[in-house]
């Protein structure tokens, strides 16, 4: 982190984050931290069932309500989300929170995909011509990012007035 003196802990991208951001625009999903107490946020259903609990609802609501509250003219609202990972079931109940409450409101929504790497290895053959090394993939990962993008893009595209997936691929990170 910028000004610290002393060797810097350094665990998350946001540590580089130089952008102070408001309190009220940050929330952190404790059980879902890197060393939090369920691992990583891989299903659709796991970001969903977040959105389930009373508790982080209202937080959610009254954070929302902070920032629509100080619009002179709120014409709308965009969404960025991951589809292949369980970011994807959140993305989802959070357009359907706003199509709920802001149903006159464009909710426009960007569904963001990774690029998925070929473990970074290209191989020079002795006649100059490149070849691409791919790693072979886990099958419950690749099952998993497939249903969590087709379900990702179901929902989100039926709470948004414009759902827009967004790749630096042509394969929306399935391959």
């Amino acid at each position: 982190p910028a000004g610290s003196q002393d060797t810097p802990s350094v665990r998350l991208w946001s540590d580089y984050l130089n952008v102070h951001l408001h309190p009220k625009s940050v929330y952190v999903i404790r059980q879902y931290l890197h060393d939090g107490d369920c691992g990583c946020l891989e299903a659709f259903g796991q970001g969903e069932s977040l959105l389930q609990d009373p508790a982080c609802l209202e937080e959610l609501e009254d954070r929302l309500h902070f920032y629509v509250e100080e619009c002179d003219y709120l014409q709308g609202f965009q969404v960025l989300c991951d589809l292949h990972n369980g970011f994807s079931g959140v993305g989802a109940k959070v357009t359907e929170l706003l199509h709920d409450e802001y149903s006159q409101k464009g909710i426009l929504t960007w569904g963001l995909t990774p690029v998925l790497s070929t473990v970074g290895v290209l191989v020079c053959s002795l006649r100059f011509q490149w070849l691409d090394v791919f790693s072979p993939q886990d099958p419950q990962n690749s099952f998993y990012r497939l249903m969590n993008t087709a379900l990702g893009i179901a929902h989100l595209s039926r709470h948004s007035s414009l759902f827009c997936p967004m790749s630096l691929s042509g394969s929306l990170g399935i391959r």
